[in-house]
């Protein structure tokens, strides 16, 4: 079973928090998956500061009142976990080239609304939005929710991608738009590994 120190050693490849909250469950690219870092209320936080989604003040602020309201945390990390699934619904098909479904857009649709409910928009070079104030359950979910909106709405689609060698989807941000893996240094050289190793069986045959 996956801990809350077991997240902050995931490896945020996604290049968009909403896609790196997809990619919390691993396995292979085609099929069920294998495992799940987020396993309870308490890992959902953990990862919240991992991917800067939280401060650790907010965090902290987070773990104290799900202690004060197991109840309610336990229907927040429920929710979470039916967020990333319709949010794999949203950006899984898109990575293939297809369509996601009505139904998932609008549950992603009025989630944003609830996001933006307890937002407030602060000013930098911009203004953004920004959660500091909401201090409920959910709120590890508001910044994913509208991070996915932003990438459906000012992103280049054609971008989103799946890695060839895991589960995992990410924002291919290569010049070239080239990049197949959701990194080099795990699936990347896995695949390597595996054409030297077929390589040198074919040369064995031949020899």
């Amino acid at each position: 079973m996956e801990t809350a120190e077991d997240v902050t050693r995931m490896h945020l490849v996604g290049g968009n928090l909403a896609l790196d909250f997809v990619n919390t469950r691993t396995g292979p690219p085609v099929g069920p998956s294998d495992d799940d870092v987020l396993t309870g209320y308490p890992e959902l936080v953990a990862w919240g500061v991992h991917a800067g989604a939280l401060t650790e003040p907010e965090a902290t602020a987070l773990r104290r009142l799900s202690h004060t309201d197991p109840d309610g945390a336990h229907a927040a990390f429920s929710r979470a976990l039916s967020t990333r699934d319709y949010l794999d619904e949203i950006f899984r098909p898109l990575a293939a080239g297809g369509a996601p479904s009505t139904a998932a857009l609008a549950r992603l649709r009025d989630d944003e609304a609830d996001a933006l409910g307890h937002a407030q928009l602060e000013v930098g070079s911009t203004f953004a939005w920004v959660w500091r104030d909401d201090q409920t359950l959910a709120r590890p979910l508001r910044p994913v929710v509208h991070a996915a909106v932003q990438l459906l709405t000012a992103g280049a689609l054609d971008r989103i991608k799946g890695c060839g060698g895991c589960r995992f989807l990410f924002h291919d941000e290569s010049k070239n738009r080239s990049r197949r893996w959701c990194s080099m240094d795990d699936c990347g050289t896995a695949e390597k590994m595996r054409r030297y190793v077929a390589a040198r069986r074919r040369r064995s045959e031949k020899a």
